[in-house]
């Protein structure tokens, strides 16, 4: 089975390229699953309730967040209810949020989600290494397919979290920087580990924000607001493929769908959007 991450969502350009792209992604690719990071995704910090609907609408079939999770105070009313949504889990146990969620994947093989956030240059939490081995006592045993997204700042941490995990998870896969990393691999005991996916979004920019506000707050000091960038838009993440038999890596790869390629991968989904029509309009 095929399961991809996509990351850090960012503002409205990132947003809508998950939703032009990732109906044809889904068809190319053959995903079973889809994960997003949406801590970004709310003109580039936090979720609402409005573009949490759109982005589960668009294919993805779990939420992943951050540190930015709590942006928005509306996306309280999301977090405790039914959606596929998950907080760090390392977060205190009074925040709002649910700490993992099991979703069924395209072959309704049960996967289950967790988000960790790291502690070097980060917020203070609770103990990532502790709070994993917690969940892991805690999710159902079918569960054997078990993605981890790792919100952190160190690429040291998140190898450490590789390897910690290694041959217990499926896959390790980091968020947070949003630069993406050339070190995909499977470790020894068959997880699939990245230290970072990357950012889906525009990527002429300084992380997501514009080049020309970020550049003159940082020589001036002179505060302004940090709009989100819209040119050369990338769908960027990482696509893992999983025994489901026995919850083992087998590949991974990262992926990147530029604007260019668009129109290819919405002529592929239409044959597919057409076929779900047909099925609506026959249930009615």
């Amino acid at each position: 089975m095929n399961i991809l991450l996509i990351g850090d969502i960012v503002g409205k350009p990132g947003k809508q390229i998950v939703q032009r792209a990732l109906p044809g992604l889904r068809v190319e690719a053959g995903l079973d699953l889809v994960i997003a990071n949406a801590e970004n995704a709310a003109g580039g910090s936090g979720l609402t309730p409005k573009i949490c609907t759109q982005l589960l609408a668009a294919g993805v079939d779990c939420l992943t967040m951050g540190d930015h999770i709590y942006r928005r105070s509306e996306i309280e009313a999301v977090l405790d209810g039914s959606c596929p949504l998950v907080k760090p889990a390392n977060f205190p146990r009074a925040a709002p949020g649910r700490d993992w969620v099991v979703v069924p994947s395209a072959q309704g093989v049960p996967v289950a989600v967790f988000s960790l956030l790291g502690r070097l240059f980060m917020r203070p939490v609770d103990c990532p290494w502790t709070r994993a081995d917690q969940i892991l006592e805690q999710l159902p045993p079918e569960a054997i397919v078990r993605v981890l997204d790792f919100h952190a700042e160190a690429t040291s941490e998140k190898q450490l979290m590789g390897r910690y995990l290694d041959g217990r998870v499926s896959a390790v896969l980091g968020t947070h920087t949003h630069v993406p990393t050339a070190d995909e691999q499977i470790l020894p005991g068959g997880t699939a580990f990245q230290c970072d996916v990357g950012m889906t979004g525009p990527c002429e920019s300084i992380i997501g924000r514009d080049i020309q506000r970020v550049m003159h707050t940082t020589i001036t000091f002179r505060p302004t607001y940090f709009q989100v960038a819209k040119r050369d838009v990338r769908l960027v993440g990482t696509c893992v493929e999983v025994d489901p038999s026995t919850g083992r890596a087998t590949a991974i790869r990262r992926v990147c769908v530029r604007e260019s390629e668009l129109a290819r991968l919405e002529a592929l989904a239409a044959p597919a959007l057409a076929t779900a029509d047909e099925e609506d309009e026959q249930d009615e």
